[in-house]
């Protein structure tokens, strides 16, 4: 068996592609950039650009290796990438992929928009086994604009989430529930993971968290949804409609919507997720750099 990765620069899959690779997995890298990542081999895959839909198919067998039977599924969430998503996985099907893991998120059920569309997809194809995973919030999005700014530049956290709690989740957990079930297949028709940390953090939690991390006081300031949408348009230059689906994604988890409870990483992987002070602690040089 040979795994396409696809989504190879980014965070899952980069950390997916060194367990692949460390565990002798044959495996292919799929990335719309040429340039190198790390020392795996590569495919040129670019979701716009269908004529590179089959380079992974052509370099496993130019290079001798088995067939491509699974792949792992990183799309994106923007409304051009759906259709897209949808003709590669039959295009995959065709050429006997049988076995998917779609990464998808937390608060994307299925059937309703994004890579919930591409998850009722895969569930109508009876031919397939296939497993979502649906992470909650990254922690390592604190390591990038413009929450990285805020933190370096403003000992600041600017959120509409209010007393909201999340289960952040690092992505080398979400890499490693990936490769368990790549590696050690389970049969199965149908499944799907909620991929969560150990605790559920507000981000005034997050905040103290860094204080005593960072050794200086860092502030969840927190904002109305209209606010923090203006401060993400006009601040952080992010254009209006994705600023405002942000935002509104701040209300949910003030809500309530990211407020639960998984054992899927210890469940899958045998051992528990890192917490959000051992991820601080070993990042915090990210956050002192001025």
């Amino acid at each position: 068996m040979t795994i396409l990765v696809l989504g190879g620069r980014g965070k899952t899959a980069s950390r997916l592609s060194l367990l692949l690779h460390n565990a002798g997995v044959p495996f292919l890298v799929g990335s719309s950039s040429t340039s190198p990542v790390g020392p795996y081999k590569m495919t040129h895959f670019d979701w716009l650009n269908e004529d590179t839909w089959t380079n992974g198919f052509l370099r496993a067998s130019l290079d001798g290796m088995d067939p491509i039977s699974a792949v792992y599924l990183v799309g994106g969430h923007a409304p051009e990438l759906v259709d897209p998503g949808l003709r590669f996985i039959n295009f995959a099907r065709a050429r006997g992929v049988n076995r998917f893991v779609l990464l998808s998120a937390s608060n994307v059920d299925k059937g309703t928009h994004s890579m919930g569309i591409l998850h009722a997809h895969l569930d109508t194809l009876e031919d397939v086994q296939y497993v979502v995973l649906r992470p909650t919030w990254f922690m390592e999005n604190l390591l990038e604009d413009p929450h990285l700014g805020w933190i370096k530049e403003e000992d600041k956290i600017y959120s509409a989430t209010g007393d909201g709690k999340i289960p952040f989740i690092s992505a080398d957990d979400i890499a490693r529930v990936a490769f368990s079930i790549l590696t050690d297949w389970k049969p199965q028709r149908a499944q799907e993971y909620f991929v969560a940390g150990p605790d559920l953090l507000s981000y005034d939690r997050i905040a103290d968290i860094l204080t005593t991390v960072l050794g200086r006081k860092i502030t969840h300031v927190g904002l109305a949804e209209a606010d923090l949408a203006r401060l993400l348009r006009d601040d952080v230059g992010l254009p209006p409609d994705f600023a405002a689906m942000l935002a509104s994604m701040e209300t949910d988890v003030k809500h309530g919507a990211e407020e639960r409870d998984s054992h899927d990483v210890k469940k899958m992987t045998g051992s528990s997720p890192r917490s959000f002070l051992d991820f601080a602690e070993k990042e915090k040089t990210r956050w002192m750099e001025r």
